[in-house]
């Protein structure tokens, strides 16, 4: 598995999401098949800002060495991150909560990126010999 591939894939899925979240809240709520709640607008705006700083720190960490002990914080931080998040909208799918298309591929992203993540950070990285 490219390490590479996989921090640029999570930095622009999430980089997406966060700038959703950030300018348009109230849109989101809309894409996901919900009714808008104005006092959740502020809450949507801060997640977004996380998602954006996740996708920074992917999008940054995208060369450097990842698995085992390498950058450790890093894979674990965004293994809990993905899984959480994969068993938090797999739970909202099986509560019968009306849900949009958007919330089956985004489910789809978070299982994918959870396993991958979770492969990275219990798993040492294969080191290259350069001669």
């Amino acid at each position: 598995m490219n390490r590479k591939y996989l921090m640029i894939a999570s930095a622009i899925v999430m980089g997406i999401i966060g700038l959703l979240l950030l300018f348009m809240p109230g849109e989101t709520f809309i894409l996901l098949g919900q009714p808008t709640i104005d006092a959740l607008l502020p809450f949507m705006q801060l997640a977004g800002s996380l998602y954006l700083g996740f996708a920074i720190l992917n999008w940054m960490a995208k060369t450097i060495l990842i698995g085992g002990i390498y950058a450790k914080p890093l894979s674990l931080g965004n293994f809990t991150h993905f899984l959480i998040g994969g068993l938090t909208l797999i739970k909202m799918a099986m509560d019968g909560i009306p849900t949009s298309v958007f919330i089956w591929v985004l489910t789809v992203f978070y299982i994918v990126f959870a396993v991958a993540f979770g492969f990275i950070s219990f798993r040492s990285p294969k080191l290259q010999v350069k001669n």
